[in-house]
């Protein structure tokens, strides 16, 4: 891959991953309105590791109290509201997985088209709309999600897999549809991003083993973008969102999805 590609398809990859934009859409703009190669499986994975380090980095102390609090539960401490958390999240975890294992295939080969990720940006863009609308009188907190809760946004997390959804989009729209504040909502969507990434990021590692070659530079280079532009993303996101809302993503989905519509009939 040329530097230049490298360079932007990883700031693209890591500033979109914890967005509620899709970076499935934005990754077809470079490659459709340039004519730019596919990043590649190796690529893929490198900028996985990248985002992955950055929402560990970002949420260590949690991670460290959650780990900690589990393992203190496990051996009959009893709960806390970390443990119940790292049981929350495990458990929502499960829907996405199953859904990767029994669709990935089919997803693949017949949704990532240019067609369906623009209507999927479209839809999921007016219903984080109304999910933000709903928010505005809401303040439950991450230490009031329930079992309940914890399943609906990791089935909602499972739609995810289709093009264009965006992973943190739906989550963050399920947590705020459920009456999570939208704090709480977009801390519990980046926490359960966690185990999700590490899951497909473990799957694409497997399959990289078969490739004959790799250019561990371009990988390098691909990880640090992405986690960086990640990090400085999810500190934005996390400093303002509960002040600016979604309305501006939605906006802005729409806009894309018009875009992307617009440029699929051309």
């Amino acid at each position: 891959m040329d530097i230049l590609h490298i360079i932007v398809l990883a700031l693209i990859q890591g500033i979109t991953e914890f967005l509620p934009i899709s970076s499935s859409g934005h990754l077809l703009l470079p490659k459709g309105l340039l004519g730019w190669p596919e990043q590649g499986l190796a690529f893929d994975v490198a900028v996985h590791v990248g985002t992955l380090i950055a929402v560990m980095s970002y949420f260590r102390k949690d991670i460290i109290l959650i780990l900690t609090d589990w393992f203190a539960s496990l051996i009959g401490r009893g709960h806390t509201e970390n443990s119940r958390l790292a049981w929350y999240i495990a458990l929502a975890t499960i829907p996405a997985g199953m859904a990767g294992l029994l669709f990935d295939d089919f997803i693949e080969a017949h949704l990532r088209t240019t067609l369906v990720i623009a209507l999927t940006t479209i839809i999921f863009g007016v219903l984080l709309g109304f999910a933000d609308r709903s928010s505005d009188h809401t303040t439950k907190q991450m230490a009031e999600i329930t079992i309940t809760i914890a399943l609906i946004i990791g089935c909602a997390q499972a739609l995810a897999l289709i093009p264009g959804t965006s992973r943190s989009g739906i989550t963050i729209t399920a947590a705020l549809f459920c009456g999570l504040s939208r704090h709480s909502a977009a801390r519990f969507s980046f926490l359960l991003s966690i185990p999700v990434i590490l899951l497909s990021g473990g799957y694409k590692t497997i399959q990289l083993l078969s490739l004959p070659s790799v250019n561990w530079g371009d990988l390098f280079l691909g990880v640090i973008l992405s986690a960086i532009s990640a990090f400085i993303c999810i500190h934005y996101f996390m400093k303002f969102i509960s002040q600016i809302g979604m309305m501006p993503f939605v906006i802005y989905r729409l806009l894309l999805g018009g875009f992307l519509l617009i440029w699929t009939f051309m």
